[in-house]
């Protein structure tokens, strides 16, 4: 996009080649039900998001602090909806991933790519899911919460899991994007029904207007409103306030799957097809944009009709609902201050509720367990694989060029390295501890992403298909909001303390 012939695009001064052009392909039709068949992957981020903080880091949170942090979650939850529809607006317009305008600006391509690639590994390369999904399994095997002397065994079942995850990924459907939306409809349909009833035959009414004042930052048995409670783990609250919704890359990797949907120019470019049921696919390493002309933008609004309801009417909701469920189940069943953090805390709510629901229910709850544990974990692993093969395809020649072309070759090879570190990883502490060290990573991605994204969107797209001012002025508010609790668990609290400060335990 140059204002004189002759000139370097403003899309290419990184170091990446210029966008093409092609015709924004027309939306489909959303009248009445059909919309369900359109949305999707605001499905598959919802999925990954009650898996990570909702079920793991956000009762851990709530049960030792209180219900009055969901004022956190209805925070975070509105950012980052805001923040995804902003990352599938610049895929509508060019068919690329997020990822890949971000290596459009300066420094240049390799730089962020780099950048990038850090983030993602040090937030997703951490196989925490799986390794907690292996307690509940555990407890379903021997109908005991595990304990530090089966560290053996809980890894051993980790490690089942994980290659379960890649075998999922190998043999899925011809397009990986489709399979996981699918599981992920299912995730979320089965998950938050099953919570529903859950919590309305176990949780008292008072349980249900805590959770609700909570959202306000309202503690009930206080009777006060308290934004943060004394003497805090910052460590914990830090990876709460991140995987409230989903959080970090995670987020980012909505433009990659709005992609693989065929989404706006999605449709034009291509997309990463499964390695056995798939075919050969041309997958386009630049995007192609179109003329915003009068035609062209009439189809734009279409799109981005689809987008809003993907995200204010699948994700939003959900994440929510998704953080609200398991707080009042937990809290009800649980006493305050109980600090879950360990090898059982997947079946911990089992455990709790055997003597109130019968033998069936601690069943129920495991099984529960498994399954969001599990599918998290694939949720998280296919889009760390996702996201770098497209970084690569994106930033490399070379990588392009590699085994004919075929992205399916980059993205298996991919799959096969980071499966290899998830395996070594898995035995370096408890999975609870994995998993916020990954949270709080992804509240610096959430930093940086919100401000990134904003600047891309604001000088890369053509003036008619920017973000309004106060969008602009929501993801600078969202920087900050997470900036705070990253200044948080890295110093200690508001004044650094070298006691409780990350940064300061990291350097001793």
């Amino acid at each position: 996009m140059s204002s004189r012939p002759g000139t370097i695009p403003l899309e290419a001064q990184s170091g990446l080649d210029p966008w093409k052009r092609a015709e924004l392909p027309a939306p489909p039709d959303t009248r009445g039900l059909r919309i369900l068949g359109i949305v999707g992957p605001g499905a598959i981020v919802l999925g990954a998001s009650i898996g990570s903080g909702e079920w793991l880091v956000g009762p851990s949170t709530v049960v030792k602090y209180g219900l009055s942090l969901l004022w956190v979650t209805a925070l975070a939850v509105t950012f980052q909806t805001i923040f995804n529809t902003e990352v599938v607006r610049y895929t509508l317009y060019t068919g690329e991933p997020a990822f890949t305008g971000f290596m459009r600006t300066w420094p240049g391509s390799r730089f962020w790519a780099w950048v990038y690639a850090c983030l993602y590994f040090l937030q997703n390369g951490w196989p925490g899911w799986a390794g907690a999904s292996a307690g509940a399994v555990f407890f379903l095997c021997f109908a005991r919460p595990a304990t530090a002397a089966d560290a053996g065994t809980i890894y051993a079942i980790g490690v089942v899991a994980y290659l379960l995850c890649v075998a999922i990924l190998l043999l899925g459907g011809r397009r990986i994007e489709r399979t996981m939306e699918l599981l992920n409809w299912a995730l979320v349909i089965g998950i938050l029904g099953t919570l529903t009833f859950l919590c309305l035959r176990f949780a008292p009414p008072s349980r249900w207007l805590a959770a609700l004042t909570g959202f306000a930052a309202f503690d009930m048995p206080s009777g006060q409103f308290r934004l943060l409670p004394p003497g805090a783990d910052w460590f914990l609250i830090g990876a709460f306030a991140a995987y409230s919704g989903c959080g970090g890359v995670t987020n980012i990797t909505l433009s990659n799957w709005a992609r693989d949907k065929g989404y706006g120019m999605g449709q034009v470019v291509g997309y990463i097809p499964t390695l056995v049921a798939g075919h050969k696919v041309p997958l386009a390493h630049t995007g192609s944009v179109f003329e915003p002309d009068a035609a062209a933008l009439e189809r734009w609004r279409g799109w981005w009709r689809i987008v809003r309801a993907d995200q204010w009417g699948i994700f939003f909701p959900g994440a929510l609902l998704g953080m609200a469920l398991p707080a009042i189940l937990y809290t009800a069943s649980i006493p305050s201050g109980t600090d879950l953090r360990g090898l059982a805390i997947a079946s911990e709510l089992a455990r709790a509720l055997a003597e109130r629901g019968g033998r069936l229910l601690p069943l129920v709850l495991a099984v529960l367990s498994v399954w969001i544990l599990f599918k998290a974990q694939l949720d998280i692993m296919e889009a760390t694989v996702r996201s770098l093969t497209d970084i690569l395809w994106s930033a490399s020649p070379r990588v392009r060029h590699w085994r004919g072309g075929d992205v399916r070759a980059v993205y298996f090879t991919v799959l096969a390295t980071l499966v290899t570190w998830g395996l070594f990883a898995m035995t370096l502490t408890q999975p609870i501890v994995l998993l916020q060290l990954a949270a709080n990573v992804a509240g610096c991605v959430m930093v940086l992403g919100a401000l990134h994204i904003r600047h891309v969107n604001a000088t890369l797209l053509p003036p008619a298909l920017r973000p309004s001012a106060l969008r602009q002025a929501a993801l600078v508010a969202m920087a900050l909001f997470y900036g705070v609790f990253v200044w948080l668990w890295l110093m200690g609290g508001f004044m650094p303390d070298p006691a409780k400060g990350f940064l300061f335990v990291l350097f001793r």
